[in-house]
């Protein structure tokens, strides 16, 4: 990590979400040299019709550990259960700690609508915990817990699945990245985790888990004028950072939505 280099932080609810969603910009982000952290909420564990609980949590834990080293990124898990990601209070001390652990510039994380409900509670507690970790007088009441962090970090919001709302209708995004370059290695990441892509076939009736991503980049890519994209919206909330500092670290590769 150079004296320029950034910390990026990308919290998902599940293996493999990130690899969806925001992998081809994290690739963009680790070609230079930013230090990339990978964090799902939980191990995948409700993933199997044939393991249990724990032996598909063991799998996919090592999926996502594969799929992060393609672009030399470090993987978490905060061991939450799936279907069981909750907003209390214990929640936002185990997310706050993270955040003060990893202390990010940049924090991608899920957007506030989506399909289900891990990924809007996710949404929920990283944005608190952006907020929260700055707060000298908050307690995690972790074991040996990190001090708080000096500043509030930059938050991005990832698409939706499909990127629409709960009523099907589409969510604009702020902006895009070009991931051209990237695609083939979000596409590799994404095949780590083969585990989800027969929990896939299984479960939805899905046997086409990477055309799916491929489909998806295309789309937004199509909409920015370029081969493959990855959408985002920025949280401008009080008091999170305003501008886009994306376009100073990717330059000639984002595009505002107008």
């Amino acid at each position: 990590m150079t004296e320029a280099s950034l910390r990026i932080l990308a919290i998902h609810a599940h293996p493999d979400d990130v690899e969806f969603q925001c992998a081809g910009t994290l690739a963009l982000l680790a070609q230079r040299g930013h230090l990339i952290t990978i964090v799902t909420m939980t191990p995948g564990d409700c993933g199997s019709q044939e393991l249990g609980p724990e032996e598909i949590a063991a799998v996919r834990r090592q999926e996502a550990r594969r799929s992060a080293e393609l672009i030399g990124a470090q993987y978490v898990c905060l061991e939450f259960r799936d279907l069981s990601i909750v907003i209390d209070n214990e929640s936002k001390r185990r997310v706050t700690e993270a955040v003060r652990r990893f202390r990010p510039d940049v924090v991608f994380t899920a957007p506030p609508v989506d399909y289900m409900d891990d990924h809007e509670a996710t949404s929920h507690l990283v944005r608190d915990a952006c907020f929260n970790a700055s707060c000298p007088n908050y307690s995690t009441r972790q074991w040996d817990p990190a001090p708080p962090t000096k500043k509030i970090p930059y938050l991005f919001y990832v698409d939706p699945i499909e990127g629409i709302n709960h009523w099907g209708e589409p969510i604009k995004p702020h902006f895009y990245v070009d991931i051209s370059s990237t695609f083939e290695i979000k596409r590799k990441m994404l095949a780590c985790h083969e585990s989800q892509r027969k929990w896939l076939q299984a479960q939805h009736g899905m046997d086409e888990y990477l055309e799916m991503q491929k489909r998806w980049s295309a789309k937004r890519g199509q909409e920015m004028g370029v081969q493959y994209a990855e959408a985002f919206r920025q949280h401008r909330g009080h008091p999170y950072p305003h501008d886009n500092i994306l376009e100073k670290l990717l330059p000639g590769l984002v595009k505002t939505v107008g």
